[in-house]
């Protein structure tokens, strides 16, 4: 009986050990070929989420997302509360543009605010830039270009109201603000994605959007400023008619990402 019980003992270890290898064998890579797809696969997926992702709030706010940083550009009418933002962008005071609400809604502990001087003046805290000026901050660079009305009252010059130029991951992002038709539009180059308004009236309409694109040669646009206070859908199918380079429209949520 003793050996009986010996022999059955020593059976059941050795099946243990068995299907211990077998597991490890599963699930482990055994050469270096097994370990270098593994690595590969870790840095594809590494990759993936590195790349830079704009996304259309609605009228004339966007979000721009990449790695850690998260850029908020005019927010206004957000639903959400998601308190994420690493840097907010305000062109200029107009109530569709700065919102002291909405600005709440996204700031974090570690926020920074770049606006035009009207909007820091109002908001009590942020760094004011104006058109021609750089500002860097936290791995983005961020330029001030001028955006007005040349023959309309509704955008003065004076005012230093403002588009920006964001530098990230090697794009170069413009988003006009409220502006027509500039001579400092004219002079952009190297522009991978150009934020344009086509709603008019206060800003280009749909065929000057399109025209602008023809004289500063983006690689591709996004229509904004339709669907609220002016414009309508037809104004960015026009404009993507017209349009002298790649159009994508967005709906309000819709993200795209930058390759």
């Amino acid at each position: 009986m003793r050996g009986q019980r010996l022999l059955i003992l020593s059976v059941v270890l050795g099946l243990v050990v068995w299907g211990c290898e077998e597991k490890k064998t599963a699930t482990e890579p055994t050469g270096p070929a097994e370990q270098a797809e593994t690595s590969e696969t870790t840095k594809i997926g590494k990759e993936a989420v590195m790349g830079v992702t704009l996304q259309w709030l609605g009228h004339a706010s966007f979000k721009i997302c990449h790695e850690d940083s998260v850029i908020y550009i005019d927010p206004w009418k957000l639903k959400a509360e998601p308190h994420d933002a690493a840097l907010i962008l305000v062109s200029h005071s107009h109530h569709d543009h700065y919102s002291a609400e909405d600005i709440a809604k996204v700031c974090g502990p570690n926020t920074k605010l770049i606006a035009s001087s009207d909007v820091v003046a109002k908001e009590g805290e942020g760094e004011a830039i104006k058109p021609g000026q750089t500002i860097e901050a936290g791995g983005v660079r961020v330029n001030g270009v001028a955006s007005y009305n040349p023959n309309k009252r509704f955008h003065p010059k004076e005012k230093n109201w403002l588009g920006f130029v964001i530098e990230i991951a090697g794009k170069r992002i413009y988003y006009a603000g409220d502006t027509d038709i500039t001579e400092e539009m004219k002079a952009l180059k190297d522009i991978d994605l150009a934020l344009l308004p086509v709603g008019g009236t206060y800003t280009m309409n749909a065929a000057e959007a399109a025209e602008a694109t023809r004289l500063f040669k983006p690689k591709m646009a996004i229509p904004y400023h339709y669907g609220d206070i002016v414009g309508s859908g037809k104004d960015a199918e026009e404009f993507s008619k017209l349009c002298q380079c790649g159009v994508k429209i967005l709906k309000p949520g819709e993200t795209l990402s930058l390759e």
